[in-house]
């Protein structure tokens, strides 16, 4: 082995630094630094070294290997330090509890807890209701094309007839499509049934379209329809196997003509 002996500036007046240079076996070239007191005491590690020391000497940017003063540790040190006198400085506390952690496990008996509220009330506030009516596509009527009733004996029952009145807006405005909307509204919906009221709708239903009313132009029932038995509103002849058992105008219907008269 070969030895180097120094004197290190970087420590106290009297302090010496040696490097051994290993010449054989697996480690041939490595070497290990050394330090020696001016009494001659050897350190093997900067904590022994800084232990010895105590606070005669700040060893935070000491590097054993070297022995020098590293300018990046210190500067690196000195960042550290301001951002903690930074964060003092902005009200932040120092962690003074020197206790140390007590590890919490579950326990297996009933535990008292304490309730901490901000306000004496300390009300829930209720989530918001979903809308119990969800949006409909433009143009949904579309879908009631091709849809049919039946009787008990599975008979195809016809149609009604529109009255002349009542005219379809949009595409595919086909009577069987105007009539299974109107029937639909009727019984989905409380609200009046007058139609597209605005003019505009006509030529350009998919801007303009009101979509909680039919695809049909405005219309309105007057008391002499009614009086009369809804004239205007006459069904195709039925069978006498199809007059017993489906009934062409319900009262609940009759009724809802009647309040938007």
């Amino acid at each position: 082995m070969e030895k180097k002996r120094s004197d290190c500036p970087a420590l106290p007046p009297g302090w010496r630094k040696e490097k051994v240079i290993r010449k054989s076996g697996l480690s041939a070239g490595k070497s290990d630094v050394y330090y020696y007191s001016p009494s001659g005491k050897k350190f093997r590690s900067k904590p022994q070294l800084s232990r010895y020391l105590g606070n005669e000497v700040d060893l935070g940017c000491f590097d054993f290997r070297t022995g020098k003063m590293l300018p990046g540790k210190m500067q690196k040190n000195k960042q550290r330090l301001r951002h903690d006198l930074l964060g003092l400085a902005k009200g932040g506390k120092p962690d003074l509890n020197t206790a140390l952690p007590i590890r919490q496990t579950a326990s297996i008996f009933k535990q008292p807890v304490t309730k901490v509220t901000s306000h004496p009330s300390n009300k829930v506030k209720a989530d918001l209701q979903r809308a119990s009516e969800q949006p409909r596509q433009l143009f949904w009527e579309r879908r009631l094309k091709g849809l049919q009733s039946s009787d008990v004996s599975e008979e195809v029952l016809r149609t009604m007839s529109l009255p002349k009145g009542l005219q379809g807006v949009g595409p595919d405005s086909s009577d069987d499509t105007l009539l299974s909307a109107i029937a639909s509204a009727l019984h989905m919906s409380s609200a009046p049934i007058t139609g597209q009221t605005t003019v505009a709708a006509e030529k350009n239903p998919a801007i303009w379209l009101n979509t909680s009313q039919p695809l049909c132009k405005s219309f309105t029932v007057t008391d002499e329809q009614i009086r009369g038995g809804l004239s205007g509103w006459r069904h195709q002849p039925f069978t006498p196997q199809q007059n017993s058992q489906c009934f062409p105008l319900s009262p609940q219907t009759t009724a809802f003509y009647r309040s938007r008269s």
